[in-house]
């Protein structure tokens, strides 16, 4: 938690549960990887739970549930209890690699995922999109409420300020731009080197652009719907080749990076094999950014092969560490921030009927007032009856201007809406 201020009693009903990189090993990973189908799927599925509002965050490295519920500990069995469904296994097998917050906690959590701060790959800048297209998704599937329409546009809206602000992205990049900089180690000639990439999502996209911002000499895209590899070659001024070309292809190239999104892989042993007798000596780079992976395990041992995955990342950005941790302060500085606008939004929701219920109370007695008052003044004309009104209504409104703002930013002392119930006697059938 990066607040210490006291937790709103009803905010304790917000929660997330997941799985990243540091609790889940890429095996449970690759089990609980989504398609944006699955995605609204597992919406859908939710949305039998015990949950108000629910919201799935997918990406390669991580599977997240954020949710508002009246029984946080029952929402997220049920949570666990769907996940593991959707996927044939128990949930026992889940609960060991899961981590799950609420309240402070949780909000907290989002906005440092949505400011790159809980990535693989510290302050990538895939992440806060991520984030903006599960929030859309959960909207299009209707199961975003207000506490987590609101709590996502925050959190977006720190991402951003996370990455203008500070120098959390300036010196790193996306898991595509990462596997250039492996392919730059395994072969520093990149100008010269011909270049292979598999599939044709936005992870194959990123990474084609990075090869040709490094001056490539050759890109060939693959892809199984040929006009998606014409699509991307002809992005980057590529080569776009058939599926049925792929033998092909890994026997020509030099660094292949394979980004598809099947649920199997798609290179097999006996391909790999036959790409490295036809090559002579050069070793094959083989840089597998899918979840699940695209490269068979057998594949991935054969000598001459270097091979590289998602949890191989992390060796290659070492460079740009300190730089990068650096910005960390800074960023929890905006987190902070942006986590007590959520707070404050949320306390001075929550204070409403207690508004609502002060106002109504204090503009009944002064109505009470105002016709007592005219009654005793007499023969007034209109003009003059809507000054003693108008007096009266600028006098409530004077007299419950502070108290309105202390409410609607009640985080700021908890018993301050009571203290205001009590003192005007206000029916409790308001809260």
């Amino acid at each position: 938690m990066l607040l210490d201020k006291p937790e709103h009693a009803d905010l304790a009903r917000l929660f997330v549960l997941g799985f990243n990189h540091r609790t889940a090993p890429l095996q449970l990973r690759e089990q609980l990887a989504q398609t944006a189908d699955e995605q609204s799927q597992a919406l859908d599925a939710l949305a039998q739970a015990p949950l108000e509002e629910v919201v799935v965050l997918a990406t390669c490295n991580r599977l997240e549930v954020y949710g508002v519920t009246s029984d946080t500990q029952q929402g997220m069995a049920a949570v666990l209890r769907v996940l593991a469904s959707l996927r044939n296994l128990s949930p026992e097998e889940l609960l060991d690699a899961a981590y799950m917050d609420n309240g402070h906690g949780a909000i907290a959590h989002l906005m440092r995922v949505a400011s790159g701060v809980d990535s693989m790959i510290l302050g990538e800048a895939q992440i806060l999109g991520q984030v903006s297209a599960a929030f859309a998704t959960a909207q299009v599937n209707g199961a975003a409420g207000p506490v987590l329409s609101h709590l996502f546009t925050l959190a977006a809206h720190a991402g951003k300020r996370a990455r203008t602000e500070t120098d959390i992205s300036r010196y790193i990049t996306s898991v595509s731009h990462a596997a250039v900089y492996m392919a730059q180690q395994a072969f520093p000639n990149l100008n010269r080197a011909q270049a292979l990439v598999i599939g044709s999502g936005e992870m194959a996209f990123l990474a084609a652009q990075a090869l040709h911002r490094h001056d490539v000499h050759t890109i060939r895209c693959v892809n199984r719907t040929y006009a998606r590899a014409v699509d991307l070659a002809q992005a980057f001024d590529g080569e776009a080749l058939d599926w049925q070309h792929l033998p092909d292809a890994l026997a020509d190239a030099d660094v292949v990076i394979t980004a598809t999104s099947a649920p199997h892989p798609v290179i097999g042993e006996a391909q790999v094999k036959d790409a490295l007798a036809r090559r002579g000596d050069r070793p094959l780079v083989m840089i597998d950014i899918a979840l699940p992976r695209d490269v068979d395990e057998a594949a991935r041992r054969l000598p001459g092969v270097q091979y590289y995955d998602l949890d191989s990342l992390n060796q290659f950005v070492e460079s740009n560490v300190a730089r990068r941790e650096a910005a960390i302060a800074d960023v929890n500085g905006i987190v902070d921030e942006e986590i007590a606008r959520f707070v404050t939004w949320y306390s001075g929701r929550s204070n409403g009927p207690v508004i609502a219920a002060l106002r109504q109370k204090a503009a009944a007695q002064a109505r009470d007032e105002v016709d007592a008052a005219l009654r005793r003044l007499g023969d007034l004309d209109p003009n003059q009856q809507r000054v003693v009104e108008l007096m009266a209504h600028r006098i409530v409104n004077k007299i419950l201007h502070e108290p309105t703002v202390r409410l609607k930013a009640g985080a700021a002392d908890s018993d301050y809406a009571s203290v205001v119930r009590d003192l005007f006697a206000l029916d409790d059938r308001a809260e």
